[in-house]
Protein backbone atom coordinates (compact mmCIF):
# COMPACT_ATOMS: atom_id res chain seq x y z
CA UNK A 1 0.00 0.00 0.00
CA UNK A 2 1.19 3.62 -0.97
CA UNK A 3 1.37 5.85 2.16
CA UNK A 4 -0.64 9.07 0.64
CA UNK A 5 -1.43 12.10 2.79
CA UNK A 6 -5.21 12.30 2.74
CA UNK A 7 -6.18 15.83 1.01
CA UNK A 8 -6.98 18.67 2.87
CA UNK A 9 -10.91 18.82 3.59
CA UNK A 10 -11.22 22.37 2.14
CA UNK A 11 -10.61 20.51 -1.39
CA UNK A 12 -12.88 18.14 -1.60
CA UNK A 13 -15.91 19.23 0.02
CA UNK A 14 -16.93 21.61 -2.89
CA UNK A 15 -17.11 18.28 -5.13
CA UNK A 16 -19.09 16.05 -2.66
CA UNK A 17 -21.47 18.63 -2.02
CA UNK A 18 -21.90 19.27 -5.77
CA UNK A 19 -22.31 15.83 -6.16
CA UNK A 20 -25.31 15.36 -3.42
CA UNK A 21 -27.05 18.52 -4.65
CA UNK A 22 -26.90 16.87 -8.09
CA UNK A 23 -28.33 13.38 -6.57
CA UNK A 24 -30.84 15.22 -4.47
CA UNK A 25 -32.62 17.78 -6.67
CA UNK A 26 -34.92 19.42 -5.03
CA UNK A 27 -36.96 16.93 -2.74
CA UNK A 28 -34.25 14.87 -1.66
CA UNK A 29 -34.77 10.74 -1.73
CA UNK A 30 -38.56 10.29 -2.62
CA UNK A 31 -38.41 6.77 -2.41
CA UNK A 32 -36.34 6.51 0.93
CA UNK A 33 -38.68 9.01 2.40
CA UNK A 34 -42.07 7.07 1.81
CA UNK A 35 -40.34 3.40 3.00
CA UNK A 36 -38.06 3.39 5.01
CA UNK A 37 -39.56 4.66 8.94
CA UNK A 38 -37.68 7.45 10.15
CA UNK A 39 -36.11 5.72 13.39
CA UNK A 40 -34.83 2.98 11.16
CA UNK A 41 -30.87 2.39 11.63
CA UNK A 42 -28.73 -0.27 9.62
CA UNK A 43 -25.09 -1.46 9.06
CA UNK A 44 -24.17 -1.63 5.33
CA UNK A 45 -21.21 -2.80 4.09
CA UNK A 46 -18.90 -1.55 1.24
CA UNK A 47 -17.63 -5.20 -0.54
CA UNK A 48 -15.75 -4.98 -3.24
CA UNK A 49 -16.67 -7.37 -6.89
CA UNK A 50 -13.43 -7.69 -8.39
CA UNK A 51 -9.59 -7.39 -7.46
CA UNK A 52 -7.99 -4.30 -7.76
CA UNK A 53 -6.67 -0.48 -5.85
CA UNK A 54 -8.73 1.02 -3.03
CA UNK A 55 -9.60 5.26 -3.84
CA UNK A 56 -12.03 7.37 -3.06
CA UNK A 57 -12.71 6.50 0.65
CA UNK A 58 -11.89 10.00 1.80
CA UNK A 59 -15.14 11.46 -0.63
CA UNK A 60 -17.04 8.42 0.43
CA UNK A 61 -16.59 9.21 4.11
CA UNK A 62 -17.12 13.20 3.64
CA UNK A 63 -20.38 11.73 1.61
CA UNK A 64 -21.98 10.25 4.84
CA UNK A 65 -20.60 13.35 7.15
CA UNK A 66 -22.36 16.00 5.12
CA UNK A 67 -25.64 13.92 4.91
CA UNK A 68 -25.60 13.01 8.34
CA UNK A 69 -22.93 13.66 11.17
CA UNK A 70 -24.49 10.71 13.11
CA UNK A 71 -23.51 7.76 11.03
CA UNK A 72 -20.28 6.00 11.82
CA UNK A 73 -18.11 5.21 8.86
CA UNK A 74 -15.37 2.46 9.65
CA UNK A 75 -12.46 1.70 7.12
CA UNK A 76 -11.07 -1.81 6.82
CA UNK A 77 -8.80 -1.18 4.32
CA UNK A 78 -7.45 2.18 3.68
CA UNK A 79 -7.06 3.93 0.42
CA UNK A 80 -4.16 2.64 -1.80
CA UNK A 81 -4.90 -0.94 -0.44
CA UNK A 82 -4.91 -3.72 -2.67
CA UNK A 83 -8.03 -5.81 -1.97
CA UNK A 84 -9.59 -9.17 -3.97
CA UNK A 85 -13.06 -9.91 -4.96
CA UNK A 86 -15.29 -10.12 -2.03
CA UNK A 87 -13.20 -7.89 0.18
CA UNK A 88 -15.21 -5.83 2.54
CA UNK A 89 -13.43 -2.01 2.02
CA UNK A 90 -15.84 -0.24 4.92
CA UNK A 91 -18.53 -0.42 6.86
CA UNK A 92 -21.03 2.53 7.90
CA UNK A 93 -23.88 2.32 10.51
CA UNK A 94 -26.68 4.83 11.14
CA UNK A 95 -29.73 5.93 9.85
CA UNK A 96 -31.04 4.09 6.93
CA UNK A 97 -32.49 6.79 5.40
CA UNK A 98 -29.48 8.82 5.86
CA UNK A 99 -27.59 5.45 4.29
CA UNK A 100 -29.51 5.53 1.63
CA UNK A 101 -29.10 9.03 0.16
CA UNK A 102 -25.71 8.94 0.44
CA UNK A 103 -24.90 5.21 -1.38
CA UNK A 104 -24.99 6.42 -4.93
CA UNK A 105 -22.67 9.01 -4.51
CA UNK A 106 -20.19 7.58 -2.39
CA UNK A 107 -19.75 4.60 -4.81
CA UNK A 108 -19.21 6.91 -7.33
CA UNK A 109 -16.31 8.05 -6.19
CA UNK A 110 -15.03 4.68 -4.97
CA UNK A 111 -15.45 3.43 -7.98
CA UNK A 112 -14.14 6.40 -10.54
CA UNK A 113 -11.04 6.36 -8.06
CA UNK A 114 -10.46 3.20 -7.87
CA UNK A 115 -10.87 2.26 -11.38
CA UNK A 116 -8.36 4.96 -12.03
CA UNK A 117 -5.72 3.72 -9.43
CA UNK A 118 -6.40 -0.32 -10.47
CA UNK A 119 -5.47 1.03 -14.06
CA UNK A 120 -1.92 2.83 -12.86
CA UNK A 121 -1.47 -0.13 -10.50
CA UNK A 122 -1.39 -2.47 -13.72
CA UNK A 123 1.12 0.17 -16.21
CA UNK A 124 3.01 0.66 -12.69
CA UNK A 125 3.26 -3.40 -12.89
CA UNK A 126 4.37 -3.66 -16.67
CA UNK A 127 7.18 -0.98 -16.27
CA UNK A 128 8.51 -2.80 -13.33
CA UNK A 129 12.07 -3.48 -14.48
CA UNK A 130 12.74 -0.38 -15.77
CA UNK A 131 13.41 3.12 -13.94
CA UNK A 132 10.83 4.94 -15.12
CA UNK A 133 7.60 6.72 -14.00
CA UNK A 134 4.04 6.53 -15.02
CA UNK A 135 1.89 9.93 -14.94
CA UNK A 136 -1.06 10.97 -15.43
CA UNK A 137 -1.80 14.15 -17.54
CA UNK A 138 -4.62 16.92 -17.46
CA UNK A 139 -7.20 15.38 -19.08
CA UNK A 140 -9.00 14.17 -16.11
CA UNK A 141 -12.75 14.69 -14.95
CA UNK A 142 -13.84 18.33 -15.12
CA UNK A 143 -14.07 19.74 -11.12
CA UNK A 144 -12.28 16.30 -10.15
CA UNK A 145 -8.78 16.52 -10.69
CA UNK A 146 -7.28 16.67 -7.21
CA UNK A 147 -9.46 13.47 -6.65
CA UNK A 148 -8.52 11.59 -9.61
CA UNK A 149 -4.97 12.82 -9.43
CA UNK A 150 -4.93 11.10 -5.58
CA UNK A 151 -6.10 8.06 -7.15
CA UNK A 152 -3.13 7.97 -9.60
CA UNK A 153 -0.92 8.53 -6.46
CA UNK A 154 -2.67 5.30 -4.86
CA UNK A 155 -1.65 3.10 -8.12
CA UNK A 156 1.49 3.74 -7.11
CA UNK A 157 1.75 6.93 -10.37
CA UNK A 158 2.69 10.58 -10.31
CA UNK A 159 0.70 12.89 -11.35
CA UNK A 160 2.42 15.64 -13.72
CA UNK A 161 1.14 18.80 -13.70
CA UNK A 162 -2.01 19.80 -11.49
CA UNK A 163 -2.94 22.99 -13.24
CA UNK A 164 -1.52 25.10 -15.88
CA UNK A 165 0.52 27.66 -13.36
CA UNK A 166 2.28 24.44 -12.03
CA UNK A 167 4.99 24.56 -14.61
CA UNK A 168 5.53 25.77 -17.86
CA UNK A 169 5.17 23.47 -20.70
CA UNK A 170 5.88 24.47 -24.45
CA UNK A 171 3.61 22.65 -26.74
CA UNK A 172 2.97 22.29 -30.31
CA UNK A 173 0.68 24.95 -30.49
CA UNK A 174 3.20 27.57 -28.59
CA UNK A 175 5.58 26.55 -30.71
CA UNK A 176 3.75 27.17 -34.18
CA UNK A 177 2.58 30.92 -32.74
CA UNK A 178 5.88 31.79 -31.91
CA UNK A 179 7.58 31.03 -34.86
CA UNK A 180 8.85 28.00 -33.86
CA UNK A 181 11.04 25.84 -31.42
CA UNK A 182 14.31 27.64 -31.22
CA UNK A 183 11.86 31.29 -30.85
CA UNK A 184 9.56 29.69 -28.29
CA UNK A 185 12.71 28.35 -25.64
CA UNK A 186 14.40 31.09 -25.44
CA UNK A 187 11.24 33.44 -24.77
CA UNK A 188 9.89 30.90 -21.73
CA UNK A 189 13.67 30.21 -20.76
CA UNK A 190 14.38 33.99 -20.31
CA UNK A 191 10.98 35.12 -18.62
CA UNK A 192 10.64 31.89 -16.77
CA UNK A 193 10.14 32.40 -12.25
CA UNK A 194 13.08 30.58 -11.11
CA UNK A 195 11.19 28.21 -8.86
CA UNK A 196 9.23 27.64 -12.28
CA UNK A 197 10.43 24.28 -14.43
CA UNK A 198 10.42 24.51 -18.36
CA UNK A 199 9.17 21.64 -20.21
CA UNK A 200 9.08 21.56 -23.95
CA UNK A 201 7.65 19.18 -26.03
CA UNK A 202 8.78 17.94 -29.23
CA UNK A 203 7.56 15.05 -32.06
CA UNK A 204 11.02 15.02 -34.04
CA UNK A 205 14.61 14.21 -33.13
CA UNK A 206 15.38 17.03 -35.60
CA UNK A 207 13.42 19.49 -33.16
CA UNK A 208 14.97 17.66 -29.86
CA UNK A 209 18.36 18.68 -30.80
CA UNK A 210 16.88 22.60 -31.29
CA UNK A 211 15.57 21.95 -27.86
CA UNK A 212 18.27 19.97 -26.02
CA UNK A 213 20.98 22.82 -26.36
CA UNK A 214 18.48 25.18 -24.50
CA UNK A 215 18.75 22.67 -21.67
CA UNK A 216 15.01 22.65 -20.23
CA UNK A 217 13.69 20.98 -17.11
CA UNK A 218 11.88 18.63 -19.39
CA UNK A 219 11.60 17.52 -23.08
CA UNK A 220 8.50 15.59 -24.35
CA UNK A 221 9.08 13.22 -26.86
CA UNK A 222 5.26 12.95 -28.21
CA UNK A 223 4.39 10.27 -30.47
CA UNK A 224 7.85 8.74 -30.99
CA UNK A 225 8.32 5.76 -32.44
CA UNK A 226 10.56 3.30 -30.21
CA UNK A 227 13.85 3.85 -32.40
CA UNK A 228 13.49 7.96 -32.26
CA UNK A 229 12.91 7.20 -28.16
CA UNK A 230 16.22 5.04 -28.48
CA UNK A 231 17.89 8.31 -30.28
CA UNK A 232 16.99 10.68 -27.93
CA UNK A 233 17.94 8.93 -24.96
CA UNK A 234 21.48 8.70 -26.46
CA UNK A 235 21.66 12.22 -27.66
CA UNK A 236 20.84 13.30 -24.11
CA UNK A 237 22.92 11.46 -22.03
CA UNK A 238 21.00 12.45 -19.00
CA UNK A 239 21.26 16.05 -19.73
CA UNK A 240 17.64 16.44 -18.76
CA UNK A 241 14.21 14.54 -18.09
CA UNK A 242 12.70 13.18 -21.09
CA UNK A 243 9.03 12.59 -20.78
CA UNK A 244 7.39 9.82 -23.51
CA UNK A 245 3.63 10.65 -24.12
CA UNK A 246 1.57 9.79 -27.26
CA UNK A 247 0.13 5.88 -27.92
CA UNK A 248 0.49 4.53 -25.09
CA UNK A 249 -1.34 1.19 -23.71
CA UNK A 250 -0.80 -2.43 -21.87
CA UNK A 251 0.62 -3.89 -25.59
CA UNK A 252 3.19 -0.66 -25.62
CA UNK A 253 4.05 0.40 -22.21
CA UNK A 254 6.87 -2.31 -21.64
CA UNK A 255 8.75 -1.54 -24.76
CA UNK A 256 8.30 2.33 -24.20
CA UNK A 257 10.22 2.16 -21.01
CA UNK A 258 13.12 -0.18 -22.07
CA UNK A 259 14.24 2.75 -24.26
CA UNK A 260 15.33 4.76 -21.10
CA UNK A 261 12.95 7.24 -20.59
CA UNK A 262 12.35 9.14 -17.14
CA UNK A 263 8.63 9.53 -17.67
CA UNK A 264 5.87 7.94 -19.52
CA UNK A 265 2.55 10.19 -19.38
CA UNK A 266 -0.89 8.34 -19.89
CA UNK A 267 -3.83 10.32 -20.42
CA UNK A 268 -5.62 6.99 -19.95
CA UNK A 269 -5.13 6.90 -16.37
CA UNK A 270 -7.72 9.22 -16.45
CA UNK A 271 -9.65 9.99 -19.57
CA UNK A 272 -10.38 6.54 -20.47
CA UNK A 273 -11.12 4.41 -17.13
CA UNK A 274 -13.82 1.81 -16.26
CA UNK A 275 -15.35 2.40 -12.86
CA UNK A 276 -14.16 -0.57 -10.15
CA UNK A 277 -17.34 -2.64 -9.23
CA UNK A 278 -18.03 -2.31 -5.55
CA UNK A 279 -21.07 -2.75 -3.91
CA UNK A 280 -22.77 -1.61 -0.92
CA UNK A 281 -24.94 -4.77 1.29
CA UNK A 282 -26.34 -5.44 4.21
CA UNK A 283 -23.98 -8.54 4.82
Amino acid sequence: MTNIPPLPQIVIEPMVRRALEEDFGTAGDLTANLLVPETATATLYFKSRGTGVVSGLQAAILTFALVDPDVHFETFYPDGSRVRKGTIIASVEGPMRALLMAERTALNFMGRMSGIATLTAKFVAKVAPHDVRIAATRKTTPGLRALEKRAVLHGGGHTHRGSLSDAIMVKDNHIALAGGVDKAVRAVMAGADHMAKVSVEVDTVTQFKKVLKHRPDVILLDNMSLDALRECVALNKSKTTLEASGGVNMRTVANIAATGVDVISIGALTHSVMNFDIGLDAG
